[in-house]
């Protein structure tokens, strides 16, 4: 078999490695050898697999199988027994549906009794990983009727194609080389070069994705739990299962996404979920608290409470046509794609948020043609060091996420919006609680439609609350009682209506809510809200639980988790122990350390768990707790101050979480099982 469309670099390893060989019936070995010397030319005709060598399996490929399967060695030698080849192919990236396996065998002769030598397991992975390579190219090279792009074929469902945006490609690689290239972790990764693969490449340790979930939400992962160093294929799935879960904790929708997907850089998979990592990273400080001066676009007579229920989008509009309002231009913002493709609102923003002195001009205005309009606004923004996202073509032709992307950036290194002056009366402004911060967090990791910014104004129409109820309990929503659609005149009566249905599902969910009703949750009544929110949070990861352990209808309570805790603890030989939810055993995290490694041991480095009881302690042991929670799997939420404050309500949670993730089937101790998301 000929390799057909390799890098020149892959060629070389290729030719290299079957000079090495020395296997004769290696064809590799006998189109390189040639009167006793080896050839140092090499082409993509001459290099060729060695067909039955365990040679063409790398060293790295050879050490993972060897430490999942005990018939094989790291030498190469050794043999699979047939039903472990599904599973030895797993582990080297190459996901084969059952039915695949079975005409794969029959075509290369396994019986389902015998052995599989290594050799032949070496040919039949070589043919398996070049048909993946020529199916990406095959399908790259067909260009798809949007200008920029290119389709790929669906691994999940057949007949379906994902369209890639190349412009995408290039602003998310050329965002993580600006923003991560410092990192000294990163530095046999970066820079990312934005054309071509090498972005999926890249991704596939689960480093990358870990930093930028890093980048966009501070101290989210504790980084003691990444896998940095000598990676094989399951460290790699670790960081990859660590970076999803934790991405999710910061309200990224991950469902149908696995950490099998990301090794494998499926191209729309991967630039989905970067994308939902920059957006929560770029508008996580368009608020009040981090932007005082945000007050400054409230209209006459709106309040900060109506500044709240805005979506990052609408006030990232607000704030363009502040500047052009003050720089005397007529023209507004409306949108993100038809509106800036001559760049002429743009080149007035920056001249009004730009420094003195920083040199911005207004010279782009006197160019014809968007594309070279473009270039020399951009040139302008260069200026204010905020190029990021956009290149001339994406503002000239309108693309909505990178040109989102563009501004909100631009507002997070330039707001220009002077907080409150000592002689202005502005009303105090109220923080984010983290108890709302995670429950938000968890609606929108649900994909909940819209998106949730503001707790009690984005539920005051039970919208939200009937889809978090379909997921919970699929079917208990009549939607045709639901009113999806406002208007004007019975928009309020037809929101209550809307609200009171939501309380009276929680009731038929067997919800506490004596004294909550419909027009509490419509007027945003904070305690209230709440209280039904942590209901449909704990309902659901008690469902989930229930799934996991298979006991039908009936949800667990909370004796029965702290039962499980303590059982656990004890089988594997654990002398602590918990009595309640509330046990102040809990602040220094060490009984939720124990519990980690109970049910997945080696995660834990136990040198990295303090024990002077101090606070700063319990935090670092909590923080390190939660991610390494997350990194075998489990849907943790809570935040570790939770732990270190025994917060009952999150403190369950986190128990229940990790029992659902120890009672997950199929879970194998090897990478042939890796370690899969908790999904919804």
């Amino acid at each position: 078999m000929h390799i057909l469309s390799r890098a020149k670099d892959e060629i070389r390893e290729v030719c290299r490695r079957v000079s090495k060989c020395r296997n004769r019936r290696c064809t590799g070995r006998e189109a390189r050898y040639n009167g006793g010397l080896w050839k140092d030319s090499f082409s993509p005709e001459d290099a060729r697999f060695c067909v039955g060598c365990p040679q063409m399996l790398t060293s790295e490929q050879l050490t993972d199988l060897s430490e999942n399967f005990k018939t094989v060695s790291q030498n190469g030698s050794g043999f699979l027994p047939h039903s472990e080849l599904q599973a030895a192919l797993k582990v080297l990236g190459i996901d084969v549906p059952g039915y695949k396996m079975r005409e794969l065998c029959d075509r290369y002769g396994f019986t389902n009794s015998g052995n599989v030598e290594l050799s032949q397991f070496a040919a039949l992975f070589q043919e398996l990983e070049q048909a993946k390579h020529q199916e990406t190219n095959r399908w790259k090279e067909r260009i798809g009727s949007v200008s920029g792009a290119y389709q790929i074929p669906s691994d999940k469902q057949e007949n379906t194609v994902h369209t890639i945006r190349t412009e995408e490609e290039v602003a998310f690689s050329n965002w993580i080389n600006s923003n991560l290239s410092m990192d000294p972790d990163l530095k046999r990764l970066l820079p990312v070069i934005p054309e071509g693969n090498d972005l999926y490449t890249k991704v596939q340790d689960g480093l990358i994705i870990c930093k930028l979930v890093n980048l966009a939400v501070a101290g989210t992962i504790d980084e003691r739990a990444i896998n940095k160093k000598n990676l094989n294929t399951y460290t790699k799935l670790e960081n990859l299962t660590l970076a999803l879960m934790s991405a999710q904790a910061i309200g990224c929708n991950i469902i149908n996404i696995d950490n099998i997907d990301l090794s494998k850089g499926t191209p729309h998979l991967v630039l989905g979920l970067l994308w939902q990592i920059i957006r929560i990273g770029l508008f996580n400080q368009i608020d009040l608290q981090h932007c005082p001066g945000l007050f400054r676009l409230l209209r006459e007579g709106e309040t900060l409470d109506d500044l709240r229920k805005l979506s990052p989008e609408e006030i990232l509009m607000r704030w363009v046509n502040y500047h052009l309002e003050n720089a005397g231009i007529s023209r507004r913002l409306t949108n993100f794609t038809t509106d800036i493709n001559d760049s002429e609102i743009y080149t007035h923003l920056l001249h009004q948020i730009a420094p003195h002195g920083s040199g911005v001009s207004l010279t782009p205005l006197n160019l014809k043609g968007n594309v070279n309009r473009a270039a020399a606004m951009l040139d302008e923004a260069e200026k204010l060091d905020c190029r990021e996202f956009v290149t001339p073509n994406d503002v000239a032709n309108g693309i909505y996420k990178l040109n989102l992307a563009f501004v909100a950036n631009l507002f997070n290194k330039h707001p220009n919006l002077p907080d409150p002056a000592a002689d202005e009366i502005v009303e105090e402004v109220i923080e984010e609680t983290r108890e709302e911060k995670t429950y938000r967090n968890w609606m929108n990791s649900m994909g909940v439609n819209p998106y949730v910014n503001w707790l009690y104004s984005d539920l005051q129409n039970g919208v939200i609350i009937f889809q978090l109820y379909d997921i919970i309990r699929p079917g208990i929503v009549q939607w045709k009682r639901v009113v999806r659609v406002f208007h004007k005149l019975r928009g309020m009566m037809d929101q209550i209506q809307n609200c009171n249905y939501a309380v009276e599902l929680g009731k038929q969910l067997r919800f506490s809510l004596v004294g909550i009703q419909g027009k509490d949750i419509y007027d945003g009544n904070q305690t209230l809200t709440l209280a039904l929110v942590w209901q449909l949070m704990r309902a659901y990861t008690l469902t989930v639980l229930a799934q996991c352990t298979q006991s039908g209808d009936s949800l667990p309570a909370d004796k029965d988790i702290v039962a499980w805790v303590n059982q656990k603890l004890a089988s594997c030989g654990k002398s602590s122990s918990i009595r309640s939810f509330q046990d102040p055993c809990i602040s220094d995290a060490r009984v939720v350390l124990d519990l980690i490694d109970a049910i997945k041991p080696n995660v834990i480095d136990h040198s990295l768990i303090k024990s002077d009881g101090s606070l700063d302690s319990n935090m670092e042991n909590a923080k390190y707790a939660i991610t390494c929670g997350r990194k075998i799997g489990a849907k943790i939420y809570a935040l570790p101050e939770d732990i270190v404050e025994v917060k009952p309500k999150m403190v369950m949670t986190v128990f229940a979480c990790l029992m659902a993730r120890d009672y997950m089937p199929d879970m194998r101790e090897s990478a042939a099982a890796p370690v899969t998301p908790m999904m919804s």
